[in-house]
């Protein structure tokens, strides 16, 4: 039985110690063991020092998938501040509303990505706190070097490499003097949710609840030593970050960041670094199944695969296990309030229930399905998702009524998914309240109906949402994606609808389209669905 650690210093000195030759980062030419990486992150946490970061204080990271994201981030927390994440796809004016909310002290932001100039995109933007910017692979390094000399004073701008110059002057024991003094029930991040019912609100979560967590996560998917973990997941999400960099500090794993997505890349990714663990929505999975040119690529170090909450074709896992070779695939689910993790599928359960349903609660949480009295619904029937437990989230930060309106007074989190659990306990998600909607006096949930297009032989991929209509009130439209070559007309997906699903939930309108909007977790953006219909 490990030790557990119940903060992120202890979990980087504990990594450092039993993993210390084994490669923990690889990304391009970069190379770093478990020993060095815990060797750079107390660069950082002298750095922070030595310009007055202070335990509690936010700091942000606003990059892709790098390793330096890793390094900054665990870093700064590893200095007692509170990691704040920032969305790759934020545009400036979004980025700065996180940055005045969480009255960020200082920024790790990329120079460019994808050909956008992200610490420009803060040009003009009112951010008091922000005393400090540092500009991780700057893209005229010698420019951006002169210019952080020159303007620290005037707005605290330098280049990765001179922030890593400035705690130099802080000597070992001082820097570990820090790292001891951040305490379990210390606030590891601030993560901003999504913000469709309104302004992003700021979850925030402690050390220890993170580290436990993500020590079940780890146990239940088997992680081991020698793994090797492709995090596509963004980092600035908790799969990334939690189910991602956590879980690899913690299982002597190699974490192997990639910044963008594209199906061939990834293919090719897992043939020439052998990945052995990939995690990712459905979609990756539906994509990768879908490619012309699959059994082109050496896939046969494919050990372990997770995927989230999202509609999964029974025959979409089996061909996971025959056509990608997987041993193991786990089904998960969670939310930003929970620590990202509430449920979870076990090692040996059925194709079905892998497809059909979350699993069952993690240890030590409670979850159930309830009314809109609070009262639990019996099994089988469909209710709001509530958890009470370790990985409930502290509250939401400044936001007292926000909290109260999501925790109520017997501490259960009010998720606001709609579920349905099984005799087991294996939870299914039907969908978020706010999606559902009524025909003719019916409960539509979108998620089940997509579930079953998602078994016509001819639809890769598809999404559903409620429409206006004069004599039901709302109908079903479906948004799908086509294989290459099919010749499916809306009027017959329609007719094989009707087969297979109840009159009331069978689309009314159908549009084919060459893809689904996406943001940078691999969920369909409905808002964007609805501004087409």
């Amino acid at each position: 039985m490990q030790t557990a650690v119940s903060t992120i210093p202890q979990l980087v000195d504990q990594a450092a110690r039993r993993y210390h030759e084994t490669l923990f980062l690889e990304e391009g030419r970069t190379r770093i063991t478990f020993g060095e990486f815990a060797h750079q992150v107390r660069a950082v946490v002298g750095s922070l020092m030595a310009l007055d970061i202070r335990p509690g204080d936010r700091v942000a990271v606003w990059a892709p998938n790098i390793s330096e994201w890793v390094i900054a981030a665990i870093g700064a927390q590893c200095a007692g501040a509170v990691l704040v994440t920032l969305n790759t796809r934020y545009k400036g004016s979004e980025a700065a509303y996180i940055l005045q909310q969480s009255r960020a002290r200082l920024l790790f932001c990329i120079g460019e990505f994808l050909g956008c100039d992200y610490p420009a995109q803060l040009q003009g933007e009112s951010l008091p706190a922000l005393q400090h910017r540092v500009v991780l692979r700057a893209s005229c390094e010698a420019n951006a070097q002169t210019n952080a000399q020159t303007n620290a004073q005037a707005n605290g701008t330098q280049t990765w490499e001179h922030f890593l110059e400035l705690g130099t002057g802080i000597n070992a024991a001082t820097i570990q003097q820090r790292m001891d003094s951040v305490s379990e029930t210390h606030l590891s991040d601030i993560l901003f949710t999504s913000g469709t019912t309104g302004h992003p609100k700021g979850v925030m979560t402690r050390h220890e609840q993170n580290l436990r967590a993500f020590t079940h996560f780890a146990d239940i998917v088997g992680l081991q030593t020698g793994d090797r973990y492709l995090v596509i997941n963004p980092f600035f999400h908790s799969f990334g970050y939690k189910a991602g960099i956590l879980v690899c500090l913690l299982k002597g794993v190699t974490l192997l960041p990639h910044a963008v997505f594209n199906t061939e890349a990834i293919l090719q990714r897992i043939s020439d670094d052998r990945i052995s663990v990939l995690p990712g929505p459905p979609t990756l999975f539906q994509s990768l199944l879908a490619h012309p040119q699959l059994e082109q690529f050496d896939l046969s170090s494919l050990r372990r695969a997770t995927t989230g909450a999202a509609v999964i074709p029974v025959e979409m896992i089996r061909q996971m296990k025959s056509r990608l070779g997987f041993e193991t695939v786990i089904t998960a689910y969670g939310l930003t309030e929970s620590c990202g993790l509430v449920t979870a599928c076990r090692q040996g359960d059925s194709a079905e229930t892998i497809a059909t349903t979350s699993g069952r609660a993690i240890p030590d949480v409670e979850v159930r399905c309830v009314d809109s009295h609070n009262q639990e619904v019996p099994r089988g029937e469909p209710g709001e998702i509530v958890v009470r437990g370790f990985n409930v989230m502290q509250g939401y930060f400044e936001n007292e009524q926000a909290t109260r309106d999501s925790i109520d007074a017997d501490n259960w989190l009010h998720t606001g998914d709609i579920g349905v659990m099984d005799a087991a306990g294996n939870l299914k998600i039907t969908d978020r309240l706010k999606d559902m909607f009524i025909t003719g006096g019916f409960n539509c949930y979108p998620a089940e109906i997509e579930k079953a297009i998602a078994n016509h032989p001819d639809i890769i991929m598809n999404a559903v949402i409620g429409v206006a209509d004069e004599r039901m009130g709302e109908v079903a439209k479906v948004f799908a994606v086509r294989k290459d070559n099919s010749t499916l007309t809306p009027e017959q997906l329609i007719a094989w609808c009707r087969e297979h699903m109840a009159n009331y939930k069978v689309p009314r309108q159908v549009a084919f389209v060459d893809s689904l909007p996406m943001n940078a977790s691999g969920k369909v953006l409905k808002p964007e669905l609805r501004a087409l219909s």
